[in-house]
């Protein structure tokens, strides 16, 4: 059967079938579906039969993986695997994946484990789609920025509101201190498009102050949650979604009563990020090679 591709949304989202990812996938399987993410940024599969051996090896065939994340500790056993765990916190605001590292990950999968009744849903934006919807002022803009991400900032929670379990994780999450500056108009490698690529963890424009930086961040990011921008994917059992980081933010919604989710997520190494002028990413604090290795 050959694959097929069937769109969500016009800018963000497709659905995938005629191939099953639990067995190793041919060059020209991997090839259609590199495509298909190119164009469609989060691509859905829905029955598949995965254990985290197999998202595993589903996820080689675009890359090296990275290890789980830069601080946060893995599955048991299993350190190439996160779990994503309502019981151990919600990231419930707009990021792109490991910005903070000098080459976060390229690509990410997530697996459903436990699905709540209702709500959980993970959104997804194409930022290339953002981009484009600036106007021509903006954008001009937005091509000569940079911006500085970095995983040591308060997540506008006072610290009043914190319990022990609470402060206990963000302590775990800053343990290592990572803060890089990456072009907030990043150029895909493999497509040529360019994307506003901020998100969370970029907190402030490089010769901005604070305040002046955080108007323009609000202003870009106004593009890229746009609704028409958005796939809101409402999880079923034994679906896995895998998107191109490198081009997208997502934001996991607290929108199910505490009851139990669960997913599983690993990451491809990605490159270091480039911007419209061909210069490179660079590194201001902390080391990630623990973390991932650079893609070539």
């Amino acid at each position: 059967m050959s694959i097929e591709i069937s769109k969500v949304t016009a800018n963000t989202g497709a659905r995938v079938s005629g191939v099953d990812i639990s067995k190793p996938l041919d060059e020209e399987q991997v090839t259609a579906i590199r495509e298909a993410l190119n164009v469609h940024k989060a691509l859905v599969f829905d029955d598949v039969h995965l254990d985290d051996e197999g998202q595993q090896a589903f996820a080689r065939h675009f890359g090296d993986l990275t290890t789980a994340h830069p601080t946060v500790a893995a599955v048991d056993g299993v350190p190439n695997v996160l779990p994503v765990d309502s019981e151990r916190g919600r990231a419930n605001h707009w990021h792109t994946d490991v910005t903070f590292v000098l080459n976060p990950p390229q690509a990410s999968t997530l697996r459903s484990i436990t699905i709540p009744p209702y709500g959980g849903e993970t959104l997804i934006s194409s930022s290339a789609a953002a981009y484009r919807d600036l106007p021509v002022p903006l954008r001009a803009l937005a091509d000569t920025l940079w911006a500085e991400h970095t995983n040591d900032y308060d997540y506008a929670v006072p610290d009043e509101q914190i319990d022990e379990e609470q402060a206990a994780q963000r302590a775990q999450f800053t343990s290592i201190k990572f803060r890089t500056a990456h072009p907030v108009v990043r150029v895909h490698p493999l497509t040529g498009e360019r994307g506003l690529f901020i998100g969370g963890f970029a907190q402030r424009i490089v010769g901005l102050s604070v305040g002046e930086s955080r108007k323009l961040l609000d202003l870009f990011q106004s593009y890229v949650t746009r609704p028409e921008n958005i796939l809101r994917w409402r999880w079923s059992p034994n679906q896995l979604v895998l998107f191109d980081n490198r081009i997208t933010q997502h934001y996991a919604i607290d929108n199910y009563d505490g009851r139990p989710r669960r997913l599983h997520r690993v990451t491809v190494a990605g490159d270091v990020p480039v911007g419209i002028e061909g210069k490179e990413s660079y590194s201001i604090e902390g080391d990630a090679s623990h973390y991932t290795s650079v893609a070539e």
